[in-house]
């Protein structure tokens, strides 16, 4: 048991470098800073722009290295001015200011379609034009403008400094949370092993689908992480940044070993009833599952795992109770070979996922920079014609931007109606609201209602105990620092904290009266016109975007497949080519599992076909699963005599993918005749399991279609 000291260091070491905590601490800074200058000054009837700046400013950060957040602070800055002018210029004629805040929305909407930097920006520029708004309307447009940029640019200071200073605490944080999903997925995949008869296989696999969404979600937002910290050319890279490169792609090899069958788990569970090599098998699963949870706290802690042999002692068993299987009666009996054949190549992978461990705690040297794939736009043209993609009518992007500039017309009329100053916080609820997805707007709907009505509380009380100026000011800047550091993770939280900051600025701005019936009344109404426009105008149904996601997955499988292949007998390689197929094949399942969830959370009438969706995830995902198995061993998979046979089963079941993939683009066609594949004798049984999928997927496609 480790000692009182040790756990109070270790606490300390994940909560600083905890993502949330390191950007609240940086908002908390910027907020401190210009209070005190405020009242040093003599400004305290001004410092609520540059505050509103200052969150403004914080609300566009996406992590990067410091080079990366002085150029993304540029182009925040100049966004922020471009909407700040055309706002403050449209301010006499409201019918033409509510049509300027309208188009911006569209506009820095479809903007967020080159990627997290930008979806960011996109979204503080509208804050802060509906900031310069509120300000102008509440008879402080003087100065509001220079204000509110000064506090956006002062934030920007703090953000690049903070980011030369400590490059390493969100990598870190996004690595550690990446261990700690990968090690829960490895103790959600050793529940397929448990062999027992006539137990919920189909529903395993789907809650192991639906984690798997998350794990690749992680692998996208590490990697990102990582790029942004690369030097530019050949310029040596810090031995920290080499070990989270080695731990990256340790995390890749996992994900793809993990991901793996290589058999129908209920043939195992029945072949080898007698046996308790499953039971065997799944215990190592368990004990490298519990060794990834470990080393996860270790990088959040910034120690080392500690490791006490019992996973090398379960593989040791394994192998044993697998050579004992294999000596034994039952590998005479012709019906067992398969299943038997599978446990051996169980065996050899759970054995080579043990092995990727020891390396995670040395630097990887030498990877070329090209090693991880940027896919942000390199120039003008390319961001333009991403942006261009997205303007069809059946692009949830378009659908989202048009969908919330009509709602700002809407909360912009109230505005206009009611003539009361506070009524801009319908505005700024909408825009918080509002979400791509029904599923995610209702919910944040509800978040916000609750934090609100939680922050009125905590406001008023607030005002009432502390009416001294200086500890109303303390609060409102640690309010600030919360608000920032909980809004990705804990966002009723966030809410009932920006509120609370919202109640004691008006308060000692002396514009408190009527306040807190004001922003709840505003909270509701807002949030009832982001809930509804998700019901009623373009809404974006998961059961529509179905088809679509699931034609991506079969192309981009049989894009992966056809990949393996290629290295089939030539040895392993883990090149950039192979990478990048193998994470769109991953993506494209993910972006399923995804949809999937967000559908169980729509109205009845809206999923009508979510079983028919629900049985193609499992079988979609199935499929992954033994092409990442095929994956995990293809350095090995074709034998003497084999290599013609392997090939040319492998291009009739890409052929057949993309041919299904192809019927769900044209629902209306004819549908697609199907042949019966029927594998060459030397074929790998994971490659003859994935043939006997296609039906099934086609009857669910046709279902779908």
């Amino acid at each position: 048991m480790s000692a009182p000291g040790l756990d109070w260091r270790v606490t300390w070491s994940r909560t600083r470098n905890h993502e949330g905590v390191a950007r609240g601490v940086r908002a908390f800074v910027a907020l401190l800073c210009v209070l005190l200058l405020g009242w040093w000054a003599g400004w305290e009837h001004n410092f609520m722009p540059a505050m509103l700046g200052v969150i403004a400013s914080a609300l566009a950060e996406s992590d990067d290295g410091w080079r990366g957040r002085l150029r993304a602070q540029g182009l925040t800055l100049a966004a922020f001015a471009v909407v700040g002018l055309a706002v403050q210029a449209s301010q006499p004629l409201p019918l033409l200011q509510a049509g300027v805040v309208a188009a911006a929305a569209l506009v820095l909407t479809l903007v967020g379609a080159l990627g997290e930097r930008y979806r960011a920006v996109a979204l503080a520029a509208l804050v802060f034009a509906i900031y310069i708004a509120m300000l102008a309307h509440q008879g402080r447009s003087d100065r509001a403008l220079a204000l509110l940029l000064l506090g956006a640019t002062w934030y920007g200071v703090v953000s690049v400094l903070w980011a030369a200073l400590l490059p390493r605490a969100t990598l870190r944080h996004r690595m550690s949370r990446l261990y700690a999903l990968l090690g829960e997925q490895l103790r959600l995949k050793a529940q397929l092993l448990e062999p027992v008869r006539d137990i919920d296989l189909a529903g395993r696999r789907m809650a192991l689908a639906l984690h798997n969404g998350r794990v690749v979600l992680a692998l996208d937002a590490t990697k990102e992480s990582l790029l942004s910290r690369l030097p530019a050319g050949d310029r040596p890279r810090p031995r920290w940044l080499q070990l989270a490169m080695r731990q990256y792609f340790a995390a890749q090899d996992i994900h793809e070993r993990v991901n793996s069958s290589h058999e129908d788990y209920g043939l195992l569970a029945e072949t080898l009833f007698h046996s308790d090599a499953l039971y065997r098998c799944q215990r190592v699963l368990t004990q490298l599952g519990a060794q990834l949870l470990k080393f996860a706290e270790a990088i959040a802690a910034r120690g080392s795992p500690v490791h006490t042999g019992s996973t090398t002692r379960a593989i040791e068993d394994m192998q044993a109770a697998i050579a004992h299987l294999l000596a034994g009666p039952l590998a005479q009996q012709p019906a067992a070979q398969r299943a038997l054949g599978a446990v051996q190549q169980l065996g050899r992978n759970l054995g080579a996922m043990a092995g990727v461990l020891p390396a995670l705690e040395q630097p990887l040297q030498g990877a070329p920079r090209d090693a991880l794939h940027d896919s942000a736009p390199r120039d003008l043209r390319a961001a333009w014609q991403r942006v261009r993609a997205q303007l069809h009518g059946q692009s949830p992007l378009l659908r989202h931007g048009l969908r919330l500039a009509l709602t700002l017309l809407l909360g912009s009329a109230i505005v206009a109606t009611t003539r009361d100053p506070h009524a801009y916080w319908v505005l700024l609820t909408i825009v918080f609201v509002s979400q791509p997805g029904y599923a995610d707007t209702r919910r944040r709907m509800l978040q916000r209602a609750g934090g609100t009505a939680l922050g009125l509380c905590l406001g008023w009380a607030a005002i009432r105990l502390f009416p001294g100026t200086v500890l109303q000011s303390a609060l409102l800047v640690v309010a600030g620092g919360v608000f920032l550091g909980s809004r990705h993770t804990h966002y009723t939280r966030a809410t009932a904290s920006v509120t609370v900051l919202l109640l004691l600025s008006f308060h000692q701005a002396g514009m408190g009266d009527g306040v807190i019936p004001t922003r709840m009344l505003d909270t509701v109404v807002g949030g009832a016109l982001a809930w509804l426009a998700a019901w009623l105008v373009l809404p974006n149904w998961q059961a529509r975007q179905w088809p679509q996601l699931a034609e991506r997955a079969l192309r981009s499988q049989a894009a992966y497949l056809q990949e393996i292949v290629a290295q089939a007998g030539a040895g392993k390689q883990d090149h950039l080519a192979y990478r990048i197929v193998r994470r769109s094949a991953h993506s494209a399942d993910a972006a399923l599992s995804n949809a999937y969830a967000a559908m169980l959370k729509e109205p009845a009438h809206a999923r009508r076909l979510f079983e028919a969706c629900g049985r193609f995830l499992v079988l979609s995902h199935t499929l992954l699963n033994y092409l990442s198995a095929l994956g995990a061993h293809r350095g090995t998979l074709a034998g003497e005599g084999q290599d013609g046979a392997l090939r040319r089963d492998a291009a009739a079941l890409g052929a057949q993918l993309t041919a299904l993939a192809e019927q769900l683009r044209q629902p209306q066609a004819a549908p697609v005749a199907l042949p019966a594949l029927v594998p060459g004798a030397s074929t790998q049984p994971q490659l003859a399991l994935a043939m006997q999928l296609l039906a099934p997927l086609q009857r669910e496609a046709q279902q779908m279609a």
